[in-house]
């Protein structure tokens, strides 16, 4: 399962959180991006159980204020 995993960050400690969310088990990419949020992370995950953890530390880490997970909807059998 996939997911990307949005975050809202304190100023100016966006490139040290995201640094800190890509040593996160299950992390395969973390960047500081524009817009809404300020970060974004790509996480790989065997079941929802594996995501809430990595969501619980992402969340945890200091200088988050919030997140926002979006799961990712594997393609129809029928479109392949």
């Amino acid at each position: 399962m996939e997911a990307y995993i949005f975050a809202n960050c304190e100023p100016r400690r966006v490139w040290q959180i995201a640094a800190a969310v890509r040593k996160i088990e299950g992390v395969k990419m973390a960047h500081a991006v524009t817009g809404q949020f300020d970060m974004v992370a790509y996480a790989e995950f065997v079941n929802i159980d594996a995501l809430r953890r990595i969501i619980d530390r992402l969340g945890s880490l200091e200088g988050v204020q919030r997140t926002q997970t979006a799961v990712a909807i594997p393609p129809r059998l029928e479109e392949q």
